[in-house]
């Protein structure tokens, strides 16, 4: 049976499917709270707004993963973006070098993580 072809939107999204449009801050609540509720121990830089604008403090290279959690002899490296956020160059540098000791190293994960990945998330968490 012939039907009609799905409405796509210019970037080629079907418009059948709803857009998800959780903001990053949203998403990080929503990852750090299924941290807790797993029991995985985790740190997350946060940046902080200062006279020359938002600032993380750290030494060393930018472009650090926002998450790092342990458990049970596991290792996760994660960055967070929005649905449409980009990685910066300092960002993809890391999680690339991040990804080599991935795969030399057993329990070493290295993620982008989405709103729209939310079931794979919960997943590899429990």
């Amino acid at each position: 049976m012939w039907s009609l072809p799905q409405p796509k939107t210019r970037s080629g999204r079907d418009m059948s499917q709803p857009e998800l449009k959780v903001s990053e801050k949203d998403f990080s609540r929503q990852i750090e709270d299924l941290l807790n509720v797993f029991g995985w121990r985790w740190c997350h830089f946060r940046p902080a707004r200062t006279g020359r604008g938002w600032r993380t403090a750290l030494s060393g290279h930018q472009g650090f993963v926002d998450y790092v959690a342990v458990r049970n002899g596991m290792c996760l490296f994660f960055e967070i973006k929005s649905e449409k956020g980009k990685l910066s160059g300092e960002q993809e540098k890391w999680i690339e070098d991040l990804k080599v000791v991935a795969g030399h190293s057993l329990g070493v994960q290295v993620y982008v993580w989405r709103p729209s990945m939310f079931d794979e998330i919960v997943k590899i968490l429990q």
